[in-house]
């Protein structure tokens, strides 16, 4: 009958069997250390700052051309589907709108839409809506995606100033932003996640400056098949004045930022 050792001047001595079943062990154990060591590398990899925003440039060049292919101003020249009436159309408009503006579509032209479609009130809502929406979504996608890669690269005097007064002041940067327009709304977006500033704070401000300017488009869009009628020429006066005092108040805060 063999032993598992064999003992010969005081020695202990492994037998084959022993030595063996030892052997596998350990690789069984030490096996799989290679792939997960390449699976920890390729992780860190894909989900570094640099490809996170190779992934945010994929997704946006993705939805302009998905917009661009489905040419939604068809419904200015066609109109809203017969299938769709009522509440549940302002909503399926609000849910298209927002994905439009994360996909760089201009919001006047989207608010024309929303008053030729849907009239006044109605189309105030979906718009304003779909700012939101679209708003949040492209700040949730440019802080995840883009943050941790862009934020390095604010070196500049313009861009430092910029990012200090949006991260320090956001509400009531953001606020200044809507209503007075100039600044594209996708910029202002991934602006603000760029920065330093809160989710809750920056959709509020949206929610809250975007109402003039909107309403002024709705409006024109509702009352365009009478363009002299007092409420088209109201809410073109509505849409020239922000504008003017926008470009007034950047003209002179120009020197202040460059002393920055």
């Amino acid at each position: 009958m063999l032993d598992a050792t064999t003992r010969s001047g005081g020695t202990a001595t492994a037998s084959p069997r022993a030595t063996a079943t030892e052997l596998a062990v350990a690789t069984a154990a030490a096996g799989p250390r290679v792939p997960a060591g390449f699976a920890a590398r390729c992780t860190r990899i894909l989900l570094s700052p640099w490809s996170r925003l190779s992934l945010l440039v994929v997704l946006l060049a993705a939805a302009a051309s998905t917009v661009l292919l489905l040419e939604p101003q068809r419904l200015l020249m066609h109109g809203w589907p017969p299938q769709l009436g009522g509440a549940a159309a302002a909503v399926v408009f609000a849910a298209a709108y927002g994905v439009c503006t994360v996909a760089f579509v201009p919001r006047p032209l989207l608010n024309l839409a929303a008053g030729a479609l849907f009239g006044s009130q109605f189309g105030l809502g979906a718009a304003l809506a779909g700012t939101v929406l679209g708003a949040g979504t492209a700040f949730c996608l440019g802080r995840a995606l883009g943050q941790d890669a862009l934020r390095p690269l604010l070196r500049g005097r313009w861009l430092k100033a910029a990012d200090g007064q949006l991260s320090r002041h956001g509400f009531r940067s953001m606020l200044a932003v809507r209503l007075f327009p100039g600044v594209p709304f996708w910029a202002a977006n991934y602006c603000a996640a760029v920065s330093r500033m809160g989710l809750p704070p920056f959709l509020l401000a949206t929610a809250l400056g975007s109402v003039p300017n909107t309403a002024a488009y709705v409006v024109a869009g509702a009352r365009a098949s009478a363009p002299t009628s007092p409420a088209f020429l109201v809410a073109l006066a509505c849409i020239a004045l922000p504008a003017l005092a926008g470009g007034a108040v950047a003209w002179r805060k120009r020197h202040h930022l460059r002393a920055r």
